[in-house]
């Protein structure tokens, strides 16, 4: 068992995903709060001693760029009231797109939140479904990369869905759509798209047959959902019983609500990662929490406990 006391504490856009997860671990929240200057400047403060303690701080990074420097913050206040140990739990890890320079002069963002993540004094990063696995190169400390497997394959599996078949929605997501159609023994389809800028999709083909079949297009998040509404359309054209989306992390930006509603798709999977807002309809949406995944993380990574046997694939 760990050495140092354990305490949990949320940046302020993940504090119900922290207030479960400290449940999950049968223990409270830990106190901190945020003074708000009338400039927008923001400065976190933890109410409570953490010295010599282990503490983890929740926060996904989605935007807007606030959520970020709030985690850094709370890091650099942890590390400078001398806590034993600092553990980033970040469900949703932001910047990951940017994981490599894809034109000329562009900046690799994931590479310089993982740099501003180690100048804050972070010792341990905790996240899940990364855009791009190598990522965790990008870190000199451990990196623990959960995945969303081990809550949509049960999940699934439990909808007893006859004629199923798991799909990509673009070459990215091939591998995923593939470890899950070997795990539940389905056959994979993949769709081809052509961008004409970002987050605008130009035309698209599927690969694969998707006729008078239960679809489930899988993904590791929604942004603007314009891929993941012209797989579903076209597939429900192509003669497809019905398709669902599960996806880990909601970001779910500008039109993403209204296409999704106005979509084929009968149903959306996703994570507590990022919450959903509440001004919009989220009928069609289904949220399966990663609470009680990450507490056990924590509490094995607390315990110096293995981990791998988490992983379902």
């Amino acid at each position: 068992m760990g050495t140092h006391k354990l305490k949990i504490f949320a940046c302020r856009e993940s504090r119900n995903l922290a207030e479960k997860i400290a449940t999950s671990y049968s223990m409270e929240l830990g106190d901190s709060s945020v003074l708000e200057f009338s400039d927008g400047e923001f400065q976190p403060a933890y109410n409570e001693s953490i010295r010599g303690c282990t503490v983890c701080i929740v926060q996904s990074t989605f935007p807007p760029t606030e959520n970020l420097m709030e985690l850094l913050l709370m890091i650099d206040a942890a590390h400078r009231a001398s806590a034993h140990r600092v553990i980033a739990v970040i469900p949703y890890f932001g910047w990951a797109r940017q994981d490599r320079k894809d034109r000329p002069r562009v900046s690799i963002g994931a590479k310089l939140v993982a740099n501003l993540l180690r100048a804050a004094g972070v010792d341990r990063i905790m996240t899940m479904d990364l855009h791009a696995d190598q990522i965790q190169g990008f870190f000199d400390i451990p990196v623990d990369h959960l995945y969303g497997s081990a809550i949509f394959a049960p999940y699934i599996q439990s909808l007893g869905i006859e004629n199923l078949v798991m799909a990509a929605p673009d070459m990215g997501a091939a591998k995923r759509a593939n470890a899950y159609a070997h795990y539940l023994n389905t056959p994979m389809v993949v769709c081809h798209k052509q961008r004409e800028k970002a987050n605008v999709v130009g035309q698209m083909t599927v690969i694969g047959e998707v006729e008078g079949k239960n679809i489930v297009i899988l993904d590791d998040m929604i942004d603007t959902a314009g891929t993941i509404t012209k797989a579903a359309n076209m597939m429900m054209e192509k003669g497809a019983l019905s398709v669902r989306a599960a996806v880990t992390h909601p970001v779910l930006s500008g039109p993403a609500y209204d296409r999704i509603n106005s979509s084929e798709l009968s149903e959306v999977i996703v994570t507590d990662s990022i919450p959903l807002r509440t001004d919009q309809d989220t009928s069609k949406f289904t949220v399966l929490t990663v609470a009680d995944t990450f507490a056990d993380i924590i509490k094995r990574v607390y315990n110096y406990e293995e981990i791998s046997s988490r992983f379902i694939f």
